[in-house]
């Protein structure tokens, strides 16, 4: 059993006894939730950053483009200051961590039902944040498009080139392009600049 199907398990142990809640489907990639959605729309997705075949974050645009009526919930390994704002940029109504899914998972869910969205204090004040930055004072990993966030929070993590490529569905010649695109945008010359900068900058799980 892969981590996904593992954080699944883990998902429906939490959600099984709430009368209120019921699970309907499960995907384990990008083709296979858009196949189910042509035949079944749940009130709520809960949504990985990291899925076979694409990012997230592209995933949650798409869901809002074909299935408006559809709320994506995002749930990610990754820390809130990295995906957060990105993710309700791109049409998700909250986010929350696999860390802190076990107390807050229900709770999410129940807001977004009820009231549309689940955005915690935390997440506002970065949203607040987001907004008032001007270009030339944001952070350089917000110059980093969705996809190569993805392989910085994943390299800055300790994942090998051929690792990544595995968990993205992507050619090691392709991470190894984003990689060297990373490091010039960022002004970084190497994988300790960047595990150095993801530390100072709490970008790390």
């Amino acid at each position: 059993m892969d981590d996904h199907a593992i954080v699944r398990v883990g998902l429906r142990k939490i959600l099984k006894d709430e009368p209120d809640i019921e699970v309907i489907g499960e995907a384990d990639g990008a083709d296979n939730l858009f196949s189910y959605l042509k035949t079944t729309q749940p009130d709520i997705v809960l949504l990985d950053i990291s899925m076979d075949g694409k990012n997230g974050l592209d995933i949650v645009k798409e869901v809002k483009q074909d299935y408006p009526q559809i709320k994506t919930l995002m749930l990610s390994m990754h820390p809130g200051e990295l995906y957060a704002v990105r993710s309700i940029k791109a049409g998700a109504v909250g986010y929350i961590t696999k860390e802190a899914a076990s107390d807050q998972l229900v709770e999410a869910i129940r807001e977004v039902h009820h009231k549309g969205k689940y955005i915690t204090p935390t997440l506002a004040e970065w949203l607040v944040d987001s907004f008032e930055l001007v270009s030339g004072n944001k952070p350089a990993h917000e110059k980093l498009s969705n996809r190569e966030l993805q392989v910085l929070s994943l390299i800055a993590n300790g994942k090998k080139i051929k690792e990544i490529a595995a968990e993205l569905s992507l050619s090691p010649a392709t991470i190894a392009t984003y990689r060297a695109r990373i490091l010039e945008k960022m002004s970084l010359k190497s994988n300790v600049d960047l595990v150095s900068y993801a530390l100072r900058n709490h970008l790390v799980n």
